[in-house]
């Protein structure tokens, strides 16, 4: 019971105190009338959510940065009785740029479209009996993470409004915002052979150069994998065993110390180019900057068939062990979209806790915005235990630090180890390629 209700209320018990006192009938005919106001209101609004259904599919539960996330919504009265209207309030934390709801007979909540996230919320007028009403919001998928989709609130009333009645539906699902790639000419990945060049002696499911073998056909095998001349000998299909081919690992090392990062709470700029007219866009942080860089590293390092790992302390120790193929590249993508730099551990102490276990010629890809000196000592050992390390800095200063990556980057640099810088506002494909240090030597 509202306000409105409680003023119906009232005058019903003026009126009856009036024919109380009185006893004109006049008081007895607006009580009455009250009366039955509040009986076929609050009836009504009994009624008015009664078998509503709503459904919200999705093509998928994944999107990334930059792309469209696209919900369809149906809202079905299963009812003999037509509502006078519904609103469906949708309770989703996806932010985006912009949603749209589009419907036969349906219009968006309040008229207007709401810019600051993902709403699906619309107010359908009229749905009559055995009917259903289907719109579509879509979302440009703005922040990586993991967000929550739902719970979403039917909401009805009387036709006089006094007995609003609300109801929880569906429940909540997840979906993930991978963070965005994009493809890099070019970045210092070393060959890093194995010692002795020796095949690893592990069977893989992978063709690779490396063929240690012959078996009997199995359902599902490619031509690919066909040995044509035992086929031929034996007078039966006979497919080729690959063994791993001999290059080593690479290892994508994060930097999730939240003392180390810096950048603006809220706010987005343009990055990156992503085709004619379109732009990707980051928020101004470093953490932001370095996963997206993580990832577009990772996307091309696996173009080129490279087992990849992650590493990463943050909330807590991330771990995605080296693979190959398409299916690594998404197990990547989701560790580093719910990956946040609120750990407290060193990336210096992570080095001497992990590496131990690294095998020897492993490339140890490191994305930080941390630039002092004992980072310095630190490459260096790597290298020295037989490892290959290749520095990524997010530089600090472009984001309200007063610390700059230039002494650190040009000091690695000189001792052999490759080197990128990150700026801000710089598109990543040319802060990932262009090598540290180039034109100070061309002017020397």
């Amino acid at each position: 019971m509202n306000q409105r209700a409680l003023v119906v209320l009232g005058l019903l018990l003026v009126n009856l105190a009036g024919l109380t006192l009185t006893g004109r009938s006049v008081f007895g005919s607006l009580s009455v009338l009250f009366a039955g106001v509040l009986i076929v209101a609050r009836a009504w609004s009994w009624a008015a959510l009664r078998g509503l259904r709503l459904e919200r599919t999705s093509r998928s539960l994944t999107s990334q940065v930059g792309r469209v996330f696209e919900e369809t919504l149906s809202l079905k009265n299963e009812s003999r009785l037509p509502k006078l209207w519904v609103e469906v309030r949708d309770e989703s934390d996806l932010p985006g740029s912009w949603a749209a709801a589009r419907a036969i007979g349906l219009s968006t909540a309040a008229g207007t479209h709401d810019f600051s996230g993902h709403r699906a919320s619309a107010v359908a007028a009229g749905p009559g009996a055995r009917q259903a009403w289907l719109w579509t919001a879509r979302t440009i998928c703005t922040r990586r993470g993991r967000f929550r989709l739902g719970p979403t609130t039917l909401i009805a009333a009387d036709p006089f409004g006094l007995f609003p009645s609300h109801r929880s539906v569906g429940g909540v699902r997840e979906v993930v915002v991978l963070p965005p790639t994009v493809p890099l000419p070019s970045f210092p990945i070393p060959a890093g052979r194995l010692s002795g060049g020796e095949a690893l002696r592990r069977r893989t499911y992978q063709v690779t150069p490396n063929a240690s073998g012959v078996r009997e056909y199995a359902h599902g095998d490619s031509l690919s994998r066909i040995h044509w001349k035992s086929t031929a000998r034996r007078g039966r299909l006979i497919s080729k065993e690959f063994e791993l081919d001999p290059m080593s690992d690479v290892w994508i090392v994060l930097d999730g110390q939240r003392r180390m990062h810096f950048g603006e709470p809220a706010g987005e700029e343009s990055l990156a180019g992503k085709g004619p007219g379109r732009q990707l866009r980051l928020p101004p942080q470093t953490e932001e900057y370095m996963i997206a860089a993580a990832a577009s590293v990772a996307l091309h390092v696996l173009g080129r068939n490279r087992a990849t790992g992650l590493l990463g302390y943050g909330t807590s120790r991330m771990v995605v062990q080296p693979e190959r193929g398409e299916a690594q590249l998404f197990r990547l993508l989701e560790a580093l979209a719910g990956f946040r730099a609120d750990g407290d551990v060193d990336l210096t102490d992570v080095f001497r806790i992990e590496t131990t276990w690294f095998p020897r010629g492993a490339t140890i890809a490191v994305f930080t915005p941390n630039v002092r000196e004992d980072l310095y000592h630190e490459m260096l050992e790597l290298r020295r235990r037989g490892l290959v390390p290749v520095a990524s800095f997010v530089e600090p200063s472009d984001f309200g630090s007063r610390m700059s990556a230039r002494p650190l980057a040009l000091s690695l640099s000189d001792a052999g180890i490759p080197v990128r810088v990150i700026r801000r506002g710089q598109p990543l494909e040319r802060s990932l390629s262009q090598p540290v240090g180039v034109s100070r030597r061309a002017a020397a």
